[in-house]
């Protein structure tokens, strides 16, 4: 944050607010797509495992080589929900910083006075 003027943490702060009203609808929107990648992922595994033939050790190990694929989009969309949720909590901590440079400032400007 560069300008440290009145209006330029107002301005900061709005910026920093509106972004993480995005985060909100786009974490639901992860949220969404971790549960549909999980739930695909245990419906190609299970499956899978019904499908196979041989000994229990053997279904488990075809089943969960076949449903690879599926276990990675689920981990994909679970660094995708990590990812959303760390920028979240960046940006309260980028408010509330801005926020602590705004206090210093009115402080300031009332010694001045």
């Amino acid at each position: 944050m560069a300008n440290t003027s009145p209006s330029g943490i107002i301005e900061e702060l709005q910026r920093i607010q509106a972004e993480a009203a995005k985060g909100v609808g786009a974490l639901y929107d992860a949220e969404v797509k971790l549960a549909d990648a999980e739930n695909a992922f245990e419906k190609a595994l299970q499956l899978a495992f019904m499908n196979a033939e041989g000994t229990v050790a053997d279904r488990t190990a075809v089943s969960r080589l076949q449903a690879s694929d599926a276990r990675l989009q689920a981990d994909l969309a679970k660094a995708e929900h990590n990812r959303i949720k760390l920028k979240l909590k960046q940006l309260e901590l980028a408010q509330m910083s801005t926020q602590t440079i705004a206090r210093m400032l009115e402080t300031e400007l009332k010694v001045l006075r």
